[in-house]
């Protein structure tokens, strides 16, 4: 199965976010990652629900949208009606992680649990039959061109392991400093979802750096 190539839409030039997006429609990608941050959570801001709205109207892409927030289940319901897809929430944001996962799911949504670079697999062990994917942070949240941490490698086998034993049907999304040399020894580690921001956009053609992610 070729993996899926979500495109970081954080990295993009929001001056021309239309082109961008539909760059990303006429491309081999397969979601839009939408990392939303509220700089209590992670030292950062990002985009609030116009923006996510705005993305949807051009997008032919789903929205894969990775809430990096506190209190995610106040904005759940808001950003599925701006059009989410799939929802990942931190599992360190959450204190009642399950009921967050149910209330993803009700509104129709493919649900997903992030975990940051220290967190260890171990935590998901009893919500991986409820998810339908795992997002593993590679660097730490909060900015954009981070070097990738080596560790999280050992994290996708571990990670594969929990999915194998339990017999859960979960895709692993890898997050953070992805590029064309790691790329390949992710996948091949058990990686199901790349996302890459500034590897793609900063690129002088963003198409071909998709389709060689794809593997193409």
């Amino acid at each position: 199965m070729r993996p899926i190539i979500a495109p970081s839409i954080l990295a993009a030039d929001f001056a021309n976010l239309q082109n961008e997006v539909e760059m990303i429609n006429n491309s081999d990608a397969d979601w839009v990652h939408v990392d939303i941050m509220d700089g209590v959570f992670v030292p950062n801001f990002s985009m609030g629900l116009p923006v996510v709205e705005a993305i949807k109207r051009h997008s032919k892409k789903p929205l894969d949208i990775h809430l990096m927030i506190v209190h995610p289940e106040n904005y759940v319901e808001a950003f599925h009606k701006a059009g989410a897809a799939i929802i990942s929430v931190h599992i360190e944001a959450c204190h009642h992680l399950h009921r967050n996962i149910q209330q993803i799911k009700a509104l129709g949504c493919k649900a997903g649990v992030a975990i940051n670079p220290h967190t260890p697999i171990s935590c998901l062990s009893e919500v991986i039959n409820d998810i339908d994917m795992v997002c593993l942070m590679s660097v730490n949240p909060g900015f954009g061109g981070q070097k990738f941490i080596e560790r999280t490698y050992e994290k996708i086998k571990e990670l594969k392991t929990l999915i194998q034993d339990r017999n859960a049907k979960v895709l692993i999304e890898i997050d953070g400093g992805v590029n064309q040399e790691n790329a390949k020894p992710l996948l091949d580690a058990g990686a199901d979802v790349l996302v890459a921001g500034n590897f793609i956009f900063s690129s002088p053609n963003p198409k071909e750096v998709i389709e060689s992610l794809k593997g193409k």
